[in-house]
C-alpha cells in the first residue's frame, strides 16, 4: 500500500449558512414578490410617483441627525462600521426617508417643484427575529417633497387603500391616525408627560423608565398590556395642537371622510422616528400577530433643514414587503407565475424543432420552458405537470419529420391533438384568453 492509501480522507469543507435574521427568497415565494411589486408600481404610476435609487450605505451621522440619538434604531438597532480605508463611519440604511432627503438636497431635487418619489431594497436593523420581522427586512418607500397641505397626507392614505384593493386584502386591513403636532407643541407636551410618567413611575417598565427623560412620547407607543391603564391616562398631544395643527388634522380629516376612506384615531400612535411632525398613520392587521403593521409614515417639515437643506414639506410613508407576502400567503393568494407550455422532447431531429418552436412562442409574448434535463417521454411529462404548464408540447423525430407539434392539456383534460408548428402561436393564445391565462 502506497503512502498516499495510508494518508487520511480529506475533511469536507463545512457548510455556511445566511446570517441569522438575514433570509433567503426562493422561486415560489419571490413570485409573491412580484405579484406585490407589480401591484405596487402600477398604483404609484396612477398617482404620478417615478421611481428613485438611493445607496444601502451612508455616513453615519446621516441617521443620527435625521432619526434622533435617543431612538431604538440609532442607539440598539443599526449596522455602523468603519471604513477600512478612509476611516469614516459608516452605516447600512435602516431606513429610507433619510437618505432620499440627503440626495433631494444634494441633488436639488425639489428646486423647481414638488417632487413624488418612490424606491424600494432591503433595510437593515439588527433586532431580534420574528414573523415578519428580520434584521434585512425590504420596504417600498414613498414620499411626497415639497407639499405642504393635508391633500398629500390624505392622498397617500386613498393610494394605499388603493393598493390594498388591487391585492385583494382590503378587508384586513385597517387605517389609524394621530398628530404629534409642531416641534414647540411637543416640547411643552414632553414636560406635560414627563410629570405625569414621574408621577406614576412605579407602573413604568424598565424600557419606559430609561425613555422618560430622553424620549417620553415612545413609552405612548409601549406595547406591555400591564402599562395601559397609566398611558391611557397620560396627557394627549391632541388636546393641546396649536391652530396650525389643528387646522391640518381637522383638514386632513375631512379629506379622508370625502373620500369615503375609515379611520381610526390613536392619540398613543407617534411613531418611532424623531423627524415626523403633525401626520402620523399606520395600517395595522390583526393576520400577522403582534407585528401588525403593514404601513405607517406621516409628515416630516422639518427634516430637509435639519440635514442642512432650504425648508422643505414633505411627507412619506414605507410598506414592509415580508410582512405584505405574509398576508398574500395568508390569504391563499396564487402568484400566477407558471409557464403556459413545456416542451417536452427527444431524439436528434426533435431537439431543434423543439428549440425553434419554444423561441417562436416566446417571440408571441408566451411563456415557455424548454426541458433541459434530458430524460424520456414519460420522466419528462412529470416535469412538465410538477411546472404547473397549462400545456405539454411533445416533440419526437416523428413530429419533427413531419413539421408538426402535439399539443396535451394538463389541466383542463382532453385528447392530444398534432398542429402545424406555425399554427402553434395563434392556438395557444386563443385558448390561453379561454382560459384566462
Amino acid at each position: 500500500m502506497t503512502e498516499a492509501n495510508l494518508a487520511p480522507a480529506a475533511k469536507a469543507p463545512a457548510r455556511l449558512q445566511a446570517v441569522r435574521g438575514m433570509n433567503d427568497v426562493l422561486p415560489d415565494e419571490a413570485a409573491l414578490w412580484e405579484r406585490f411589486e407589480g401591484a405596487v408600481r402600477r398604483v404609484l404610476d396612477l398617482y404620478g410617483y417615478r421611481n428613485v435609487r438611493a445607496p444601502v450605505v451612508e455616513p453615519t451621522p446621516l441617521f443620527v441627525r435625521a432619526i434622533g440619538a435617543a431612538t431604538d434604531v440609532v442607539e440598539k438597532e443599526m449596522y455602523t462600521f468603519e471604513d477600512k480605508l478612509s476611516g469614516e463611519s459608516l452605516t447600512l440604511r435602516p431606513e429610507a426617508t433619510a437618505g432620499i432627503v440627503r440626495a433631494a438636497i444634494e441633488h436639488n431635487l425639489c428646486y423647481e417643484r414638488g417632487q413624488r418619489v418612490w424606491l424600494t431594497g432591503p433595510m437593515f436593523r439588527h433586532e431580534r427575529p420574528q414573523k415578519g420581522r428580520y434584521r434585512q427586512f425590504h420596504q417600498v418607500d414613498v414620499e411626497a417633497l415639497g407639499f405642504p397641505g393635508p391633500d398629500v397626507d390624505a392622498e397617500q392614505m386613498v393610494l394605499l387603500a388603493r393598493l390594498w384593493r388591487e391585492l385583494g386584502l382590503a378587508d384586513g386591513i385597517r387605517l389609524t391616525i394621530n398628530s404629534i403636532g409642531d416641534p414647540a407643541e411637543r416640547r411643552a407636551h414632553r414636560a406635560a408627560l414627563i410629570a405625569y410618567f414621574e408621577r406614576h413611575e412605579d407602573a413604568l417598565d424598565a424600557d419606559a423608565r430609561r425613555r422618560l427623560h430622553a424620549n417620553p412620547l415612545r413609552i405612548l407607543d409601549s406595547k406591555n398590556e400591564a402599562m395601559r391603564e397609566v398611558i391611557d391616562g397620560a396627557p394627549k398631544l391632541l388636546d393641546r395642537l396649536g391652530p396650525a395643527s389643528r387646522a391640518h388634522f381637522d383638514g386632513l380629516t375631512a379629506l379622508l371622510d370625502e373620500a369615503g376612506l375609515r379611520f381610526e384615531v390613536d392619540p398613543r400612535l407617534v411613531r418611532g422616528l424623531d423627524y415626523y411632525n403633525r401626520t402620523v398613520f399606520e395600517f395595522v392587521t390583526d393576520r400577522l400577530g403582534a407585528q401588525g403593521t403593514v404601513a405607517g409614515g406621516g409628515r416630516y417639515d422639518g427634516l430637509f433643514e435639519q440635514l442642512g437643506g432650504r425648508p422643505t414639506p414633505a411627507c412619506g410613508f414605507a410598506i414592509g414587503v415580508e410582512r405584505m407576502v405574509l398576508m398574500l400567503k395568508d390569504a391563499g393568494r396564487d402568484a400566477g407565475r407558471a409557464p403556459l407550455a413545456y416542451v417536452v422532447h427527444a431524439g436528434a431531429a426533435a431537439a431543434p424543432l423543439a428549440r425553434r418552436v419554444a423561441e417562436m412562442l416566446r417571440d408571441a409574448g408566451h411563456a415557455v420552458v424548454l426541458n433541459a434535463a434530458g430524460g424520456s417521454f414519460k420522466s419528462q411529462m412529470k416535469r412538465a405537470d410538477a411546472s404547473g404548464a397549462r400545456f405539454a408540447l411533445v416533440i419526437g423525430d416523428d413530429e419533427a419529420a413531419r413539421g408538426v407539434v402535439g399539443v396535451k392539456p394538463l389541466r383542463e383534460g382532453g385528447d392530444q391533438l398534432a398542429l402545424a408548428a406555425g399554427e402553434l402561436a395563434p392556438w395557444l393564445a386563443a385558448h390561453a384568453r379561454a382560459g384566462g391565462g
